[in-house]
């Protein structure tokens, strides 16, 4: 049977950086996941948007939320909101509802990475009636992803990193392989380490990010 490997020549990795233009939403499909309309909107699957303006008896279910887009087309994109059953639409003149995205800033030298790596906790649902040990699982952890990278002082991507790990805030990471498969997540660097060695290159290898939330394959 013919290998269905994929290389992972070709993978990159992006930070979030500052928030982008604007882009006119002229439509909204209800259900789920909820598709809307932007001609033209230049978006790709795992991006970050945050939407505004909607109308409709349930539109809070959609505005001031911040969503990863799926499903591009060149017009349309969907966002893993339930709006079945329910009233959102566009306005159909100013002001109008809109999608703003995050900018992406990627990270230079990405040299390897792992992750996903988390797991469910057990609860324990044992009582005195049990015949043996009864057990039901937690909330999913997606645990860390780590990266290894060739040290670049002036990369604004690993700036960006060792900037969050400072500061202790939450960033959003985006990864594209090389298949256009994208992973979306937010996380904190927890660390940003520095390698050398004779006749090495500068590395800072085992930057550990501790994913919080959902992440969205896209």
């Amino acid at each position: 049977m013919t290998s269905t490997a994929i290389s992972a020549q070709g993978s990159t990795l992006s930070i979030s950086g500052s928030a982008g233009v604007a882009q006119n939403i002229s439509a909204v499909a209800v259900g789920f996941p909820t598709i809307l309309t932007a001609a033209a909107h230049g978006f790709s699957n795992g991006d970050v948007v945050a939407l505004a303006g909607l109308t409709g008896a349930d539109a809070a279910l959609l505005n001031g939320k911040t969503v990863v887009i799926k499903n591009v087309t060149v017009n349309t994109y969907a966002v893993d909101v339930d709006t079945t059953g329910k009233v959102v639409t566009a306005p159909g003149g100013a002001p109008f509802a809109t999608a703003t995205p995050t900018q992406w800033v990627p990270i230079a030298n990405l040299k390897s990475f792992k992750g996903f790596d988390g797991q469910a906790s057990e609860i324990d649902k044992t009582n005195l009636s049990s015949v043996a040990k009864e057990f039901q699982l937690g909330l999913q952890d997606f645990g860390h992803f780590t990266i290894d990278v060739d040290r670049d002082f002036a990369d604004p991507g690993q700036l960006a990193c060792d900037a969050a790990k400072r500061a202790g805030t939450i960033k959003t990471f985006k990864l594209v392989l090389p298949n256009a498969k994208t992973a979306t997540f937010s996380g904190y660097v927890k660390n940003s380490p520095l390698d050398g060695g004779v006749d090495q290159i500068l590395k800072t290898t085992g930057v550990s990010i501790r994913i919080s939330g959902d992440v969205t394959f896209a």
